[in-house]
């Protein structure tokens, strides 16, 4: 990230507002196997990232009042979609999902401020969490036997006021920000390097035979990560999915029902039943994060 970048991100997370607490963040995640597929091969996470005591000895008669959990310092979530037709794709998920949370726990240094001077630091830091899940499932598949295992990986870790978005493959994050829904990330599959590269239309590339076709996955042969930044506030929502949501339904129709949602829970479980009525071809993981009002009530701006 330029410094220019850096700056500009110092000087809006200045008017982001303070710090949700823990009571004042509304996390829910929700996955389902769809009516086709026999096997739900998607995973995800969602955690706080906290710091804390951890007694070693005492002599203090009652040492439980002591296990006391402090500062939140991050918030993560994480979707991983095992790419169908690959031997193992539910383990490649899963063991993608395993290895970036116990890179990430390791790593906590990275947590303690996202200021300009360690914004670079941080996200390298995920780029190695990266290569460190992609060498985790291609040896998994050596040992195996098997030519290949593959995972999508779409992560999202909020440091307030700035969330960072790490993506390998076509599962999305959306952003939600002052009434309007935006893509922050990129489908990495072969449809849209040929959408980018002008040979494909834009408007063609969902109906092209590359659309499912990815360009970079875990445990593939490419598996370079895109890594993003992005000031939050009050207000504002992150929405992770697999394909198997974005198979049925529309952007637009994601940012109505953000609109008109009640919790991240109700939003996660209406953006599958719509999925699932509309054929429910694949798996479907849907995961949100907001920081709500103090009255208890949605913070968006509609």
């Amino acid at each position: 990230m330029a410094i220019a970048d850096l700056l500009s991100a110092v000087i809006s997370a200045e008017h982001a507002g303070p710090k949700p607490r823990d009571d004042e963040i509304d996390l829910f995640g929700l996955t389902h196997i769809g009516k086709v597929r026999k096997e739900n091969q998607d995973h995800f996470l969602i955690c706080t990232v906290h710091q804390q005591l951890a007694i070693h000895g005492t002599s203090f008669p009652d040492p439980g009042k002591l296990q006391l959990r402090g500062e939140r310092l991050a918030a993560i979530l994480l979707v991983a979609d095992g790419v169908g037709g690959t031997l193992g794709g539910r383990e490649a998920s899963q063991l993608t999902v395993e290895t970036i949370a116990r890179y990430v726990s390791s790593t906590m240094r990275g947590f303690h401020a996202a200021s300009a001077h360690k914004e670079e630091q941080l996200l390298e830091s995920l780029r190695a969490a990266a290569r460190e899940a992609h060498a985790a499932v291609r040896a998994e598949a050596a040992g195996h036997g098997a030519s290949k295992m593959a995972s999508t990986l779409t992560l999202a870790i909020t440091v307030w006021p700035r969330a960072y978005i790490m993506q390998i493959g076509d599962s999305r994050c959306y952003f939600y920000n002052n009434g309007a829904l935006r893509l922050v990330t990129r489908d990495q599959t072969v449809a849209q390097d040929l959408v980018d590269q002008g040979v494909l239309p834009a408007a063609r590339a969902a109906a092209s035979p590359f659309s499912n076709v990815l360009a970079r996955a875990i445990g593939a042969d490419e598996a370079t990560p895109e890594v993003t930044g992005i000031t939050l506030g009050w207000g504002c929502l992150l929405l992770l999915c697999s394909d198997g949501l974005t198979k049925h339904v529309t952007d637009p129709e994601i940012e109505q029902q953000i609109k008109n949602m009640k919790s991240s829970e109700q939003l996660c479980r209406t953006l599958v039943d719509m999925a699932m009525e509309r054929g429910g071809s694949d798996n479907i993981t849907v995961l949100v994060g907001r920081p709500k009002d103090r009255t208890g009530g949605a913070s968006r701006d509609s």
